[in-house]
């Protein structure tokens, strides 16, 4: 297999203009040329924190000469004329075109997703859509300024526990803290998640699996705190389902001493 490399800068400038052109005259075919696919990420959410994240963003392209070059970025908004986010492939860390066959490459480069630089607000955690650009050897070339591939952004969360005290006599009381927090592109800091449902879970020591104890609703800080009665030694968790703008995320275990 053949690996050419095209100069990142070249394929970012290239998304760059086309993302400029009004969106009545953004899908543009000349030829025999044609994207058959467009992967983000994996086909995974893109989730971001509040630091850069990097992922991959692949086109696959098919014209009868070969495919020369291929492009992509995401961007965010009713049009591409009127878009209010966009991100597009690292300059520093090209893209390449692996052959698959005569006529077939994939193209693959890193975008950066930075909320001090293209991400700086909240309302960005959202679905996004990918604008796609291949150029084949013969310099047929085509345009689709929405790809039909799923892209979702969105804000890290970060969930913990605390059961106390440590030991405990059985039938007494434990408290179950902790904290839903998620990231905050506006400030650029993590901040509670409020009144989200949380499940606080109980493994048995021995056991297998967690069992579902009680719902317990995220305070006004993302705060958490429920109260149990000390049955056996075990270890507790909280579990958070995840919504469309923050993913799932479950606390590491905390283990405790039944006397």
């Amino acid at each position: 297999m053949r690996i050419r490399a095209t100069v990142g800068a070249l394929t970012g400038a290239l998304a760059l203009s086309a993302l400029a052109v009004p969106a009545a005259h953004a899908d543009e075919a000349d030829g025999d040329i044609k994207i058959t696919k467009v992967v983000v990420n994996g086909g995974k959410d893109v989730v971001v924190g509040t630091s850069a994240k990097k992922f991959t963003v692949s086109v696959t392209a098919t014209d009868p000469s070969g495919i020369r070059v291929a492009a992509a970025a995401l961007w965010h908004g009713p049009n591409v004329a009127n878009k209010d986010g966009q991100l597009v492939f690292d300059g520093a860390s090209g893209l390449a075109c692996a052959e698959v066959d005569g006529e077939t490459a994939t193209c693959t480069g890193t975008v950066i997703a930075d909320p001090k630089k293209n991400l700086k607000k909240n309302s960005l955690a959202d679905d996004w859509k990918v604008f796609a650009y291949a150029q084949s050897e013969d310099d047929d070339m085509t345009v689709v300024d929405s790809y039909p591939t799923k892209v979702r952004l969105q804000r890290a969360a970060k969930l913990t526990v605390n059961a106390s005290p440590e030991p405990v006599e059985k039938g007494k009381t434990i408290t179950v803290a902790g904290a839903l927090t998620r990231a905050n592109w506006d400030t650029k800091k993590y901040a509670g998640y409020t009144q989200q449902p949380v499940k606080l879970q109980f493994k048995k020591k021995g056991a297998a699996s967690y069992t579902t104890v009680k719902t317990v609703a995220s305070g006004t800080k993302g705060n958490l705190k429920t109260t149990v009665k000390a049955s056996a030694d075990g270890t507790f968790r909280y579990v958070f389902a995840g919504t469309s703008t923050t993913p799932a995320v479950t606390s590491t275990g905390d283990s405790v001493d039944v006397r």
